[in-house]
């Protein structure tokens, strides 16, 4: 079992500590909902944590099949919602990969992004867009 420590500062900001390695940073409520947005928000994490772990699901996959991804990146765009009360109602991953790659490896890093465990965690409600590109 991993921990996070998270401490609230005041003023809507907040310490996250990774316990395991020690690592922090800090968080602040986004502008449209009182905070200053200097630092990313919890819901900004959301879309942050699904884009990582799709990159790293891929790269694992990618790596095990001798598939060279290195370059890809991935932008998460979240769109939120205040019906019928405010939540994250859409997250947008556009998905580009360094090279173009042929149909096979393009069919299972494509299907690898329904097996990233954030994925699987989210509500059914929150509505998911893979775009994929190629850079060249």
């Amino acid at each position: 079992m991993i921990k996070i420590r998270v401490d609230y500062l005041g003023d809507l900001y907040c310490n996250v500590v990774h316990t395991p390695s020690g690592n922090s940073f800090k968080t602040n409520a986004p502008i449209d909902n009182k905070g200053k947005g200097d630092f990313i928000s919890p819901t900004d994490l959301v879309a942050a944590s699904i884009a990582s772990c799709v990159t790293t699901i891929m790269g694992i996959k990618a790596q095990d099949k001798g598939i060279d991804i290195k370059g890809m990146n991935i932008t998460a765009s979240k769109i939120m919602t205040e019906v019928p009360f405010r939540r994250i109602e859409k997250l947008i991953l556009d998905i580009t990969f360094p090279n173009k790659l042929n149909d096979e490896n393009f069919k299972l890093l494509s299907n690898v992004v329904k097996t990233c465990p954030v994925t699987r965690s989210l509500t059914s409600e929150i509505k998911l867009e893979y775009n994929f590109n190629f850079a060249e």
